[in-house]
């Protein structure tokens, strides 16, 4: 089996395939490294490679591959910045400093449109890419997500605290808050949404009605609704890791 990981600075999201690349097997979100190799242990019968990217500094990302090296006698294949990979363009003016995962993301929907698209990435940043169709990256923008607007307003304003299992409840539904949890929850959730309808129309200043919007990340389920011809990609880095580190 392969070992594809993509490790944030936060989070490790990880998911075991087929050598071919076509079925996965199993997979989950850890925490730290020694969990990665503890779940991946109990899970996996055996494998044989690993590629990944890390947005992790190059110290971070060294030790955890030498982890891996030692727990299963794997070596580490890496994503790299690149200028250009399968027909995309980097549209950063310091091609390097865009985000691996940012990058890999829009490669793979690329590949999977064809055409011009817009690549919203929902999870602890909110992340938009345009690519037009002839592959171009014209650039993006990134915002704060759901879980850094809540965690900001429950650090900095005492009264606002409330427990995970609340903030769930609160978001069934979008009217006027009537309580602490339900005014925080929906401010946030509306403002996501928000963020979303200008990034669809500056799309279709682009483009028209011509491109495919996907969605992707934890908080995809927010938007999904109001995008209802959107393709949610779970897994869109994992399919631009493997453009980038093919192993065979």
């Amino acid at each position: 089996m392969i070992l594809e990981l993509d490790c944030g600075n936060s989070f490790i999201k990880w998911r075991a395939v087929t050598s071919d690349g076509l079925n996965v097997c199993c997979g989950g979100v850890v925490a730290a490294d020694e969990a990665l190799v503890q779940v991946v242990q109990r899970q996996v019968i055996s494998l044989s490679a690993c590629r990944l990217v890390s947005v992790r500094t190059d110290e971070e990302t060294a030790r955890l591959v030498e982890a891996l090296r030692r727990a299963f006698s794997v070596e580490c294949v890496c994503a790299c910045p690149a200028v250009e990979l399968a027909g995309v363009r980097n549209g950063y003016k310091q091609y390097e400093r865009l985000g691996l995962d940012r990058w890999l993301a829009l490669v793979g929907a690329y590949q999977l449109a064809r055409q011009a698209c817009l690549v919203l990435d929902l999870g602890t940043a909110v992340t938009s890419d345009f690519v037009d169709a002839g592959g171009q990256h014209l650039g993006g923008f990134i915002c704060p997500g759901v879980p850094l607007m809540r965690n900001q307003l429950r650090t900095h304003t005492r009264r606002t605290r409330y427990e995970d299992q609340l903030a769930e409840q609160a978001i069934q539904s979008l009217t006027p808050g009537c309580s602490t949890v339900e005014a925080v929850e929906r401010g946030c959730s509306l403002m996501l949404q928000g963020f979303v309808r200008t990034q669809l129309e500056m799309a279709r200043d682009y483009w028209g009605e011509h491109f495919v919007v996907f969605l992707t990340g934890g908080d995809a389920s927010l938007v999904a609704g109001m995008i209802p011809e959107a393709r949610v990609v779970p897994d869109l880095v994992f399919i631009g890791l493997a453009i980038a580190c093919p192993l065979r």
